[in-house]
Parts: C-alpha cells; structure tokens; sequence
C-alpha cells in the first residue's frame, strides 16, 4: 500500500467567545438536541480551544474549525475560516462645525 489513506478531518461551526490567549481562540459550538426522556428540544453547548496563527478572528465571529493533532494541552483545533464577522460596535466620534 504506496497510497497514504485520506483522513477525514471533523469540521465544527461555531462562534468565538474569547481571543484573550495568544494565537489562541475558544469556540463555543451550539447544538440542539431532544432530551433523552422528555423529548423537549434542548440546547446543547460545548467549548473547543482553536489556533488562530494570524489572530484573524475576533469576538462574536462565526467561524469553522478543523481537527488537528493535539497542539498543546487543550489545543486540537485550527481555525479553517471566518464564516462570518461580528458586527462592530465600536463608538464613532462624529466631529461638528
């Protein structure tokens, strides 16, 4: 066997709740499930450390990871790509005459 398998790399979509490390980003992934028991629709939230080399994605971005080799102790996750950005909310100071 010459030919190396393909691997199949798990992608997630998800939305960054904190750049604060560095080259490091948490995703929180939500997932809507129906309760084992009682059948109502729950939601579901987990917690993914991604690395974010050019520290591309901020606050509130949706974005797409990708499974990776472990990283560091938390890290399994690269950044694929900025689905799409946050709205920016910064104050802009309008000068008057």
């Amino acid at each position: 066997m010459a030919d190396t398998p393909s691997t199949h790399k798990t992608e997630k979509l998800g939305e960054v709740v904190s750049t604060k490390m560095a080259k490091t980003i948490v995703v929180q992934v939500t997932r809507r499930v129906p309760h084992p028991l009682y059948k109502r629709i729950v939601t579901k939230r987990n917690k993914f450390y991604a690395h974010d080399e050019e520290s591309t994605a901020k606050v509130g971005d949706i974005v797409r990871i990708i499974e990776s080799r472990p990283l560091s102790k938390m890290k399994r996750w690269v950044l694929g790509e900025v689905i799409r950005r946050a709205v920016d909310t910064s104050v802009i100071v309008v000068a008057e005459k």
